[in-house]
């Protein structure tokens, strides 16, 4: 068994932080369920503002909102303004994997949804595995120009 990527939040921003707060992030319900991340989900959440990494569970906020609130310890970790990452994973085969074609959400100002992307794994006509970076609608990306070379 290995530990894979289910579901993706890329480049939202964080609309809050409350202290005061039992632990948690708060995310617009809408946004969840078009990933894919269920209610109380742990997910791990990286702020490319600061570095930080933290892991924490999933609260649904209001559908429509566009909320993204860290809550108690994680509102120790970011600003608001602040762009984060959050993914959650599952363990499995790479069947398994490649059976449920993780969803990503990349986001614009507003936390508006610019792009919304699937990662495909399957094994090559040489048996090896291997991946494409697509459109929900199935139009491949230049992988390339979304991981840097």
């Amino acid at each position: 068994m290995q530990r894979y990527v289910r579901a993706k939040l890329h480049g939202i921003r964080v609309t809050g932080a409350d202290l005061n707060y039992h632990g948690s992030i708060t995310i617009d319900a809408e946004l969840c369920r078009e990933a894919g991340l269920e209610p109380l989900e742990f997910v791990e959440i990286w702020n490319k503002n600061s570095g930080a990494r933290i892991a924490t569970y999933v609260l649904y906020g209001e559908a429509g909102s566009r909320c993204c609130i860290l809550n108690g310890a994680a509102a120790r970790t970011c600003q608001v303004g602040d762009e984060v990452i959050i993914a959650s994973s599952e363990w499995g085969s790479f069947d398994d994997i490649a059976a449920l074609s993780p969803k990503v959400l990349t986001f614009k100002d507003g936390n508006a949804i610019d792009e919304r992307i699937v990662y495909r794994v399957f094994r090559n006509a040489r048996g090896e595995f291997d991946m494409a970076i697509e459109t929900d609608a199935g139009a491949p990306l230049d992988v390339s120009s979304l991981v840097g070379g």
